[in-house]
């Protein structure tokens, strides 16, 4: 190929939707340079030389100068990233034969069905002599393959009309840890700091001999559990071709005396004579507690030895720890000083667009009906960390199963799976999976995400749209807020009688937002251990802060805080500061809306309504001709009612009431119609309910609520 053009490129990761396709994506003008257009077969060299198709980048990735990969053409290459290739035409050569090896020794191809099927998934893909190749057999899990001669020789493109020659492997290579970095979604940040920490003294050790720096020695993970921790430190060790030592914690705890410290003194030498290495402690509190709250002797020796190990009088070279915890408070503080574990990396639950790349990572190898709709799913799924989504796809898949099963057992024979190809998972099996899978954030505590909206809430235009101006206008719009120096009220306070429609409010609020929902109960706090209310009131403030945008809702806020002087017990008093030391530390960035109801407001200490707690303040009042109107037209929605039954002439009679009463009162009705009609002792059939003005009258006679007038004329025209 001495006679065609050649360019250097820059290694970048490549698009989810692109990995597994054999695909590289580079600038249209260095494509027009390159003479080659969409789909021609170019040759990649780096240490390595493979093929791939080529296909133009998107614009954000123009005038770059970068070449997107996946891991399986960067491995093929001999290339990370960062690093440079060269990129030249090469000819289309249709293959005529193409050997395989597995590398694992659990597949069995010798069904021909299996190779049909191997055909199939591998229609399209280039490939020359010793590249690997990444399928999805079953499931999730990726089955690796190596060509080991193809027919003509060359770069080749597999067909239709290829033969697929499986041999039998005659070695296993372990590859289930395996992960690159398109695996790790929505944790960008946090992979070009590891990347920063690990690839660069490995990789380019010289430039911090140069200049006099140090390299980091340590990294400390931390989050909440699913996050992706044991993923990324998986990832790094992948890409970055050093020796992975993996350890999990408990696995260095032993019952005699010494045994211990020699498991981790060996750890150690074994990462320095097969330098540059990664060791990769997961659940590092495990084996590094506390030594100040641990009664046994084994746990302080292993820390002691641990220190020793990473910061001794003996350099350990070219050697890297990493550590894995989702309690971090838990270990010990002396590892977590500069010059042991230099750097910590929160790993937080994704944002929106992190949760919608987690979701196009899941659903690559899954077949997927145009209907679903990946960016509102990402949308609703607040809370969600990476392992939630993956639960969620796998759950939206056995949905689909479930749904094709009875077509299966007809055809008799599991080798005629015609009704297999169009299986697609829609967007109702995903409805279904979200009823199911539960956030992992908000397992311990009761959390929903609702679903009424403003229109459902009747009456309260001005308290509406308060309600608006302080919780969704800072969510639509966060950039005006921060160029104004403005933001959401921490806390918002709903006062008003019973019934007037505070919690209903809250829940639309939510709804409208489309974020998630803390209900905390008072009694739930509440304990007979000195310190445990404390505790629980700052957990829900730190999974509200992960889980954020979100709402924390406190109703019959006067149980948790009342006036200190009046309260009875201690704990009140302790659980009340709590409250106001969250309120006071949550930062206006957070993201989290403290809101509390309450038909007492005298009854809660005034320091809590002060400025920049619970100061900003709204009074429901009671609703006016026109909002009874628009109650009642919503509560009587659906409902058939009679020609004597006026809604005007009802809300006039019913003035003084609340929403919760009229809500009632048309749920008496409907109750009182239902009795009436079955005590005639006809057939009801689908004949419709109608409604009758004596169904309401009946209603509010038997109701009596106080507040209604003490005459009760005719609701309607006549009875």
């Amino acid at each position: 190929m001495s006679g065609e053009k050649v360019l250097s490129f820059r290694v970048a990761d490549a698009m989810p939707e692109d990995v597994g396709t054999g695909c590289v994506r580079i600038d249209n003008d260095e494509m027009s340079e390159l003479g080659v257009i969409i789909g021609d077969i170019v040759e990649v060299a780096g240490r390595k030389t493979t093929a791939a198709k080529i296909v133009p980048c998107f614009s954000h990735f123009k005038q770059q100068n970068i070449i997107q990969m996946d891991s399986i053409l960067r491995e093929n290459a001999g290339v990370g990233l960062d690093e440079r290739v060269t990129l030249c035409k090469t000819g289309r050569q249709a293959a005529r034969t193409v050997v395989l090896s597995p590398l694992d020794t659990t597949i069995d191809f010798s069904d021909a069905q299996d190779v049909k099927h191997l055909e199939r998934l591998l229609n399209g893909l280039p490939v020359v002599i010793g590249d690997r190749v990444r399928v999805s057999l079953a499931g999730a899990r990726s089955q690796y393959f190596t060509v080991t001669g193809c027919a003509p020789q060359g770069a080749v493109v597999i067909h239709s009309a290829t033969k697929l020659v499986v041999n039998k492997p005659d070695a296993a290579e372990d590859l289930g840890f395996r992960a690159s970095y398109e695996d790790v979604g929505g944790l960008d940040k946090e992979l070009q700091r590891i990347r920063e920490i690990v690839e660069l003294p490995l990789k380019y050790p010289e430039i911090f001999r140069q200049l006099g720096v140090e390299a980091p020695k340590g990294v400390l993970l931390y989050g909440p559990p699913g996050t992706g921790k044991t993923l990324l430190a998986r990832a790094v060790a992948s890409e970055s071709r050093a020796t992975f030592l993996h350890v999990n914690g408990p696995e260095i705890v032993n019952k005699f005396y010494g045994e211990s410290e020699a498991r981790l003194r060996e750890l150690f030498e074994t990462a320095q004579r097969r330098a540059p290495a990664i060791i990769f402690i997961d659940e590092l509190d495990a084996i590094a507690p506390k030594r100040t709250e641990v009664i046994g002797d084994v746990e302080k020796r292993i820390v002691a030895q641990l220190l020793a190990l990473m910061d001794g009088l003996k350099s350990r070279g070219q050697v890297i720890v990493i550590g894995a915890t989702n309690v971090p408070e838990m270990v010990d503080p002396a590892l977590r000083r500069p010059g042991r574990f230099d750097r910590e990396l929160s790993i937080n639950p994704p944002e929106r667009t992190g949760r919608l790349r987690i979701l196009k990572i899941h659903t690559r190898w899954m077949g997927i009906d145009p209907s679903v709709d990946l960016e509102h799913l990402a949308q609703i799924t607040h809370g969600f960390v990476g392992a939630d989504l993956a639960v969620l796809c796998k759950e939206a898949g056995m949905n689909a199963i479930r749904r094709v099963l009875p077509q299966l057992d007809l055809l008799g024979t599991a080798a005629d799976c015609a009704a297999l190809p169009e299986c697609k998972v829609t967007m109702e099996d995903f409805s279904q999976a979200l009823r199911e899978v539960e956030p992992t954030a908000t397992r311990e505590f009761f959390a929903e995400r609702p679903v009424v909206q403003w229109e459902q809430v009747g009456g309260l235009a001005a308290v509406k749209e308060k309600l608006r101006r302080a919780v969704q206008l800072p969510l639509e719009y966060p950039e005006l807020f921060r160029a104004a120096r403005g933001g959401a009220p921490k806390g918002i306070l709903l006062t008003g009688p019973p019934g007037s429609g505070k919690t209903l409010l809250v829940r639309a609020m939510a709804g409208a937002c489309g974020i998630q929902l803390f209900t905390v109960d008072a009694s739930l706090l509440s304990s007979r251990w000195l310190g445990e209310a404390e505790r629980g009131l700052r957990q829900i403030f730190k999974r509200a802060k992960q889980i954020a945008p979100c709402i924390l809702f406190f109703d019959e806020i006067d149980a948790l805080a009342p006036v200190r002087q009046s309260a009875e017990r201690q704990g009140g008093e302790r659980l009340m500061s709590q409250l106001i030391v969250e309120l006071d530390s949550l930062l206006d960035t957070a993201g989290v809306v403290v809101v509390g109801a309450t038909n007492r407001p005298d009854m809660i200490d005034p320091a809590l309504l002060r400025a920049g707690r619970f100061g900003y303040r709204i009074e429901l009042p009671r609703p006016e001709y026109a909002d009874r109107l628009e109650i009642l037209g919503i509560h009587i929605d659906g409902l058939e009612l009679g020609e004597d039954v006026s809604l005007a002439a009802l809300a006039e009679q019913t003035a003084g009431l609340f929403g919760a009463d009229l809500e009632a009162i048309c749920k008496q009705a409907a109750l009182t119609a239902i009795h009436r009609l079955a005590a005639q002792g006809e057939p009801l059939g689908n004949r419709p309910v109608v409604l009758g003005a004596r169904d309401f009258r009946a209603a509010i006679e038997e109701l009596k609520p106080d507040l209604v007038l003490s005459r009760t004329p005719a609701v309607g025209g006549g009875g």
